[in-house]
Order: structure tokens, then sequence, then C-alpha cells
């Protein structure tokens, strides 16, 4: 069993990412509702994860130009 310690600390590097993805999806200029369900989760074994929840597949395409290496060298 995971000691409650360490489900924060989880916890709270999980919600420190899924903030950080949800700030930069609305930098991207998407709309709350396609990046709202993004939420941190913690799995039984204490490790750290963010679920995404199902994206509109336009936001998923501007997420993946955004990150393309393309971009990232202009």
């Amino acid at each position: 069993m995971m000691e409650m310690q360490a489900w924060r600390e989880a916890w709270e590097r999980a919600t420190v990412a899924a903030e950080s993805l949800r700030a930069a999806f609305a930098g991207l200029g998407l709309p709350e509702s396609a990046w709202g369900r993004v939420r941190p989760s913690v799995t039984h074994a204490g490790r750290a994860y963010v679920d995404l929840g199902t994206l509109p597949a336009e936001a998923a395409e501007r997420i993946a130009e955004a990150l393309s290496p393309e971009r990232a060298a202009q």
C-alpha cells in the first residue's frame, strides 16, 4: 500500500503538469471545451499521470502542429 505522503507528492506533480497543459492549450487559442477534461491522475502504484480525456480532432491537430519539429525550428 502506498504511503499517503507519496500519493500527495504524485498528485501534486500530476496537478502541476495538468495545469501546465491547460495553460499551453489555452495559449494555442483552444477553447476550454477542448481542454477542460484534462485532469491529474495517480495510479495505485503512485505514478503521476495526466488524463487528456477526449480531444476534438481540430484541437488534436492544432496541438500536433504546435509540437511539430518544423515549428520548433522556426
